[in-house]
């Protein structure tokens, strides 16, 4: 098993393991202060301790990023003179806070210097194995194979899980196998004692990893689910109705953060020829087609489906929802997820057909669609800006809207542009007296803590506490608002697709009341699982993510199985969602004038 997070940066995909349970402070060191090495020290000292505002452990591998300027030998000295003077304001029991500090630097092109910190972290954690899997990626930069293929060894005898290390090692040997294409896997079978020794592997991992695996769910279901699904398992069983079948499984912990890693690769292995062959997308309880593919002398757009292969459309969904991750009991993500993969779910829930009938509304006879020849896919969704950060001034300038599709701002890569971005905007609407600032969420995965606690510094007056339950070695943190904080009136925008960290932003302007709420219930809350683990079953080597940490806000009152709540629900329309139309946006501008 190799635990990782999945972040989506600028122009990157990156895997690797990353808690985003943390307290950051403001540890920043200016370059112009006494250049003796010891000065320098002791004023970093000093600044941690006079002017961070934030109680609780300081990201230490932070600390250290703000003096990438001196020379890594010397930060290092750093890193040791904090832990011995400071033990108790720095996050040094956490793994992650070098390892990623030294990735940051690999990706920065500062190879040398990222060498010497994966060095730093195996001295500081020599039981840890991903210590020396990022050492042997380090040496592995530099062209020391050897070196490279002796962590790798290390990190496997401490973790014989560590796929990562094991494929490392074969790479440097020249004994590694490319894993077959996803197509090829879709028809393969398995022995029925492989698929179903794997079932119960696999839920023996997930209550094993997943501190709230059974928090949905008991454990007598669990196990009543995983036996139902072997009953169901021969030597005929195919691994993609095994994936299906696992799938379920997976969904049943209602733990947004652990899943198969999206539908996509199952999407992907299967034959275009048995996709479902129309793009649909389910809204209010409603499955129009949007794209009609090579089926428009059968059907139109914008036609309602009302049954396919004699099943109706809402025992369907309802069971395809089984399949879908979410948090808690929460639909709209489920919902969010059908829209953008449908034609691959239907596949999967109806076992494959390799014929499709549809009854639609206002036609008396059942159509049979033509079956699909290309694999065309138009987005269900139109979000409210092209980039991840967008700022409007409205022509009464007095309304102002900042919409915020990630917070995937990280103090090892591209936080200090996120607050650049942010502090210039309130500065922008400070000078200009906007009265009513609309924050619009929708779409946003997630991200890091630091960059929803910075911009919550922004619109709240009084001091707050961010987190209620964090991991033993961060502790909780009291927020401190920033001296010009917004005044004003303040609206947020939610759907369905905000998940993880927006769970936490939102759901701590719910409990402190900071403004209006729009839009439909939210994919996630002030409950968290974070992190993850990376598992593959042994037989099969089918990949799932499991989460392996709990992180929750200071919002404690809230349910934790539904969503944050609007106080307005407004949805978008099939006639919205054709025309372009933004129900939601439009709504919130006429509350405002209201």
């Amino acid at each position: 098993m190799l635990k990782f997070k999945i972040l989506l940066l600028p122009s990157i995909f990156l895997l690797f393991h990353f808690t985003s349970c943390s307290i950051q402070g403001n540890t920043n060191l200016s370059k112009n202060e006494a250049p003796s090495i010891i000065s320098k020290k002791k004023d970093a000292i000093n600044q941690s301790s006079s002017n961070t505002k934030t109680l609780g452990k300081l990201s230490i591998g932070q600390k250290i990023r703000d003096n990438n300027y001196l020379p890594v030998e010397e930060r290092i000295e750093l890193y040791h003179l904090l832990k011995k003077t400071s033990p108790d304001r720095y996050n040094f029991k956490s793994q992650d806070e070098l390892n990623m500090y030294g990735y940051s630097l690999l990706w920065d092109g500062f190879h040398q210097d990222a060498l010497a910190i994966f060095k730093l972290n195996v001295e500081q954690f020599p039981d840890w194995f991903e210590g020396y899997d990022s050492l042997g990626e380090g040496y592995l930069n530099k062209g020391n194979k050897e070196k490279a293929l002796a962590n790798y060894k290390k990190s496997v005898e401490l973790n014989p899980k560590n796929h990562n290390g094991i494929d490392q090692i074969n790479r440097i040997n020249g004994t590694y196998k490319t894993p077959p294409k996803p197509a090829n896997k879709f028809a393969k079978t398995f022995p029925a004692k492989s698929y179903k020794d794997d079932l119960d592997e696999l839920g023996k991992k997930l209550i094993e990893i997943n501190p709230n695996a059974l928090k949905f769910i008991t454990k007598k279901a669990f196990l009543k689910l995983i036996k139902k699904k072997k009953k169901l398992i021969t030597n005929q069983t195919t691994y993609s109705e095994f994936s299906w079948h696992c799938s379920e499984i997976i969904a049943s912990a209602n733990c947004s953060h652990t899943s198969m890693g999206g539908f996509y690769k199952a999407w992907d292995m299967l034959p275009i020829s048995l996709r479902f062959p129309l793009q649909t997308r389910w809204i209010n309880d409603q499955l129009f087609i949007i794209d009609n593919q090579n089926n428009e002398n059968n059907v139109a757009i914008k036609d309602e489906i009302l049954s396919i292969n004699g099943i109706a459309v809402s025992k369907l969904i309802n069971d395809i929802y089984k399949h879908i991750p979410s948090q808690g009991y929460i639909k709209t993500s489920k919902r969010q997820d059908f829209n953008e993969w449908n034609t691959g779910m239907i596949s999967y829930a109806l076992n494959f057909p390799t014929t499709y009938k549809i009854t639609v509304k206002g036609k008396d006879k059942p159509i049979i669609l033509n079956t699909a020849q290309r694999s065309s896919y138009i987005s269900p969704f139109k979000k409210p800006c092209s980039k991840e950060l967008c700022f409007e001034i409205l022509d009464d300038d007095t309304t102002a809207i900042l919409t915020i599709t990630t917070f995937n701002y990280y103090w090892w890569s591209n936080l200090n542009y996120f607050k650049k971005f942010i502090d210039n905007r309130f500065k922008e609407i400070n000078e200009k007296g906007i009265k009513n600032l609309i924050i619009d969420v929708r779409f946003n995965g997630g991200g890091s803590p630091e960059s929803s606690i910075y911009l919550l510094k922004h619109l709240i007056n009084r001091p707050f506490v961010y987190y209620s339950n964090v991991p033993d070695d961060v502790g909780e943190g009291i927020q401190y608002p920033f001296d010009q904080a917004f005044k004003g009136q303040l609206y947020f925008i939610i759907d369905g697709n905000g998940n993880s960290t927006t769970g936490h932003f939102m759901s701590i302007a719910k409990d402190l009341n900071l403004g209006t709420i729009i839009g439909e219930e939210l994919g996630s809350n002030q409950f968290c699982t974070a992190g993850q683990t990376i598992c593959k079953l042994p037989n099969t080597e089918l990949e799932y993510y499991i989460a392996s940490s709990t992180c929750v806000s200071s919002a404690t009152s809230l349910p934790d199985e539904t969503g944050i709540l609007p106080d307005h629900y407004v949805t978008q329309s099939i006639d919205d969602y054709l025309k372009g139309v933004d129900r939601v946006k439009k709504y919130t501008l006429d509350l405002i004038k209201k």
